[in-house]
């Protein structure tokens, strides 16, 4: 039988760096001598090493996220501009991040650097995480020799499109999130409640009221077919699920109609501007060319309609239209998004007015979602006062009805 591989202990370190900043982190040794050793040739002076003592349950491996992203984006750029070479800004930063998943990969692109790759190309490696507009910007930055200005802009454009993801999630979530409990809660009372009430009602020997009878009949329904209603429930989410995956044409319909929505398509339209028009300055502003921005644009607007349009933009600039010109004939920009460009490109300051029209429309998000929230608030209440008092009344008719004969 093959002798079980010795696992290597990890240990928490906190240290200073060359230029006496305090730093901190985790790293795998055999010993403490050896992880000390290792941190003093990294030129890190270590002040406190100590095992790290294993979690009950084990360590998991979170997922990586965009704030992730946006972090690891911000502390490298802080690390290049005091002088860190990249390489130990990568392992300093690595080492030192709380998510183990995040730990590899950033650990697993320092190899690549060390080795000699460029760091956009060792990204581009990993495109679930890195996407064609980081690296095309990252690329940009090491060309210009300003990398260490561009990772500080890209950790800006990420956490403000990683805020207007999570506000409009917010605001979608909690009008579907009160459909699901009514429609449960619902189900509930129909399913285990109302028939209580109907094994009294049949000893009246009286004809039920018109309401009454309509419920007790919805409950009969709800009794006899309940497993069909929930699988056709939770088949429709998959199959919508399975679409937006799958079929193009069917989440180019879904996008189209979301922005016809009262409301929230009002919402999508601005957020996917903002998106638009914060991506386009972060990358003009970067120096890569107008028709190569335009193309990774497309893909950060968050809607297939927007996506399209842009694509067709750029093919249209590409032949020698200008932007504000293409812009106008999509349809899809309001005037003074369109006004805005126009003055940026005469002025030769695109990526500043783009800028000032992506604040713009963030804060008319921000609004928006507020107003939603104040708005969906007493319509819920509603919405879930109608339906459970419905019941409620529909329940105590017959009762009712008997108290006013006797």
């Amino acid at each position: 039988m093959a002798a079980k591989a010795k696992k290597i202990p990890t240990f928490v370190w906190v240290g200073t760096d060359k230029r006496g900043a305090k730093v901190k982190g985790e790293a795998q040794a055999n010993n403490v001598t050896l992880m000390k050793a290792e941190l003093r040739r990294q030129g890190i002076a270590p002040k406190t090493v100590r095992k790290k003592s294993a979690s009950l349950f084990g360590q998991r491996k979170k997922k990586i996220t965009a704030g992730d992203i946006a972090v690891f984006s911000r502390q490298l750029a802080t690390m290049m501009s005091a002088g860190v070479p990249m390489v130990q800004g990568l392992d300093i930063v690595g080492r030192g991040h709380d998510n183990p998943a995040m730990q590899d990969l950033v650990l697993k692109i320092k190899a690549d650097v060390e080795g000699g790759t460029n760091l956009s190309q060792a990204l581009a490696a990993h495109p679930r995480h890195f996407n064609e507009l980081f690296c095309n910007l990252v690329e940009a930055g090491e060309a210009a020799g300003v990398l260490d200005t561009l990772l500080d802009k890209l950790a800006t454009y990420l956490e403000k499109t990683e805020s207007i993801k999570k506000k409009i999630k917010k605001a979608l979530f909690y009008p579907a999130a009160v459909v699901v409990v009514a429609f449960l809660v619902t189900a509930i009372l129909l399913i285990f409640v109302v028939p209580q009430f109907e094994s009294l009602f049949r000893g009246f020997g009286a004809d039920l009221p018109v309401f009454t009878r309509f419920v007790v009949n919805l409950s009969e329904f709800f009794q006899s077919y309940w497993y069909i209603i929930f699988g056709v429930l939770i088949g429709l989410g998959v199959a919508f699920v399975e679409g937006r995956k799958r079929s193009r044409k069917f989440v180019r319909l879904v996008d189209r109609l979301a922005l016809k929505i009262p409301v929230i398509g009002t919402i999508l339209e601005k957020a996917a501007i903002a998106r638009y028009a914060r991506t386009l300055s972060t990358m003009f502003a970067a120096g890569v060319p107008l028709v190569d921005a335009l193309e990774s644009v497309s893909g950060a607007t968050g809607n297939v309609v927007y996506q399209e349009g842009v694509l067709v933009m750029r093919d249209q600039v590409a032949s020698g239209q200008q932007l504000q010109s293409a812009m106008k004939l999509s349809n899809l920009f309001p005037n003074m998004v369109v006004q805005m460009t126009a003055i940026g490109e005469e002025s030769g300051s695109l990526d500043t007015m783009l800028a000032k029209v992506a604040d713009f429309y963030e804060e008319e998000v921000d609004n928006l979602i507020d107003s939603l929230s104040s708005l969906l608030e007493p319509m819920i209440m509603v919405v879930l006062g109608v339906l459970v008092g419905g019941l409620v009344i529909a329940m105590y008719l017959p009762i009712f009805q008997m108290g006013q004969v006797i």
